[in-house]
Formats: C-alpha cells, sequence, structure tokens
C-alpha cells in the first residue's frame, strides 16, 4: 500500500533529498523544510520507491499537503 508524506506545518522546501524512482529505508529523509530559522527533516514511515514526488526545492507547502508518495 502507498505512503503519501504529509507536510505537518507551513514551510519552505530547503531541500530535495530524494528524486521520484528513488529507492528508500523506513526512516530515511525525503525533504528537509525550514520554518522559523529550523530545519525540519521529512522521513518517510515505510521502505519502497518514491513513486511520487511532488514539491521543489523553494516551495511553499501548507499543513496537510502530499509532499511524496512512497509505494
Amino acid at each position: 500500500m502507498a505512503e503519501e508524506v504529509l507536510a505537518e506545518m507551513v514551510a519552505n522546501v530547503w531541500k530535495v533529498v530524494v528524486a521520484q524512482g528513488d529507492e528508500v529505508a523506513e526512516g530515511d529523509t525525503l525533504v528537509i523544510l525550514e520554518s522559523m530559522k529550523m530545519e525540519i527533516p521529512v522521513i518517510t514511515e515505510s521502505g519502497g520507491t518514491v513513486t511520487d514526488l511532488r514539491v521543489a526545492e523553494g516551495d511553499v507547502v501548507q499543513e496537510g499537503d502530499v509532499i511524496a508518495v512512497v509505494g
């Protein structure tokens, strides 16, 4: 089953660590968000392939936005 990785807060996408098609393991960092001068890693809770990456560096995400889908 695919896992949608969601933004937990309003933030800027500071760095994208993975690309669509990459294999990831549970606990891997997908992107790093920046909010109020703090860097917040966004991790996956399941391993698999990044089937959809919906953000790019410089994007602004809102709480609940889908960052990536891991299947």
